[in-house]
């Protein structure tokens, strides 16, 4: 299972970490933490020296009832964000999280490697041409309405079996485009309850049957720190131990906060799997 990124064949049978850095004022964990060029540098060079495979790059919270912002104003954050971290690291693998197709250009033209579309194109109808025309990897993740309206759209007769057909609509949709390297992401915290998560992650090797690589972004959510009663910087732990649970359901990215901590988990992770077939 591979993914083709800038020319370079990435396999994700073995699982790949996604390091955090958000260029918001409002994220719902590190929101205003990364203002100035060194402080954005020294932390993206503490994700890469503790093994981050890609660099999610933000500039737009997505977490529920995130403040609205402009395409203009994303736009511009985006772009000088991106003209630090391409100079300083060219080589990194940046991944995208946006889902407006013209932050998706800017962002490319500087460096990006991958799109990474919380709203999988339902909030810009030009972002999967946009994503053909560059031919990168397209991360679609299933939300219902937008960061500020999703968390009263959580009704479901039956969550996987929707989930699944909403990703089997956008696949499709994906191809016809021409784009050949597609990435799901269930979406946890994005329109479901915190036992909605909590079913999703518990079911997660269901979705192998789209025989797609997988994305879990579960770091530091609410279904940990309100399930456990304490603080998002307690959360750690929580997050460690369901990544654990995520891999061992299939996960092919993790999506984290903490780069080293989920490293250490795929590497013994993997090394139960090596040593027993039957998981």
């Amino acid at each position: 299972m591979t993914i083709n990124c800038k020319g370079q064949l990435i396999d994700l049978s073995y699982p790949k970490v996604m390091g955090i850095l958000n260029f918001t004022p409002d994220s719902f964990f590190d929101g205003g933490r990364y203002k100035t060029d060194i402080e954005i540098l020294s932390h993206t060079e503490k994700m890469l020296s503790e093994g981050a495979d890609f660099i999610d790059v933000g500039t737009y919270s997505s977490r529920p009832n995130a403040a609205f912002v402009s395409e203009e104003e994303e736009i511009s954050r985006m772009k000088s964000v991106m003209q630090i971290l391409s100079k300083e690291f060219p080589n990194v693998l940046y991944s995208i999280d946006t889902f407006r197709s013209e932050v998706a250009k800017v962002a490319l033209d500087y460096g990006g490697s991958i799109i990474n579309d919380i709203s999988a194109g339902n909030l810009d109808h030009k972002m999967m041409d946009t994503v053909a025309q560059y031919q990168v990897p397209y991360i679609m993740m299933h939300m219902r309405g937008t960061p500020q309206t999703m968390q009263n759209l959580t009704h479901y007769d039956n969550l996987v079996q929707e989930i699944l057909f909403y990703f089997s609509e956008k696949i499709t949709e994906a191809r016809s485009k021409g784009i050949n390297d597609l990435i799901i992401d269930v979406g946890f915290g994005f329109a479901k309850t915190i036992e909605q998560n909590f079913e999703l992650i518990s079911k997660l090797e269901l979705f192998r049957e789209l025989k797609l690589p997988n994305l879990v972004g579960i770091s530091r959510k609410s279904m940990i720190y309100k399930t456990l009663n304490i603080k998002q910087e307690e959360a750690l732990n929580g997050t460690i131990t369901l990544n654990t649970i995520a891999l061992l359901k299939g996960a092919n990215i993790l999506r984290v906060h903490d780069v080293k901590e989920a490293k250490q988990v795929i590497e013994l992770v993997m090394k139960v799997k090596s040593n027993n077939n039957s998981i």
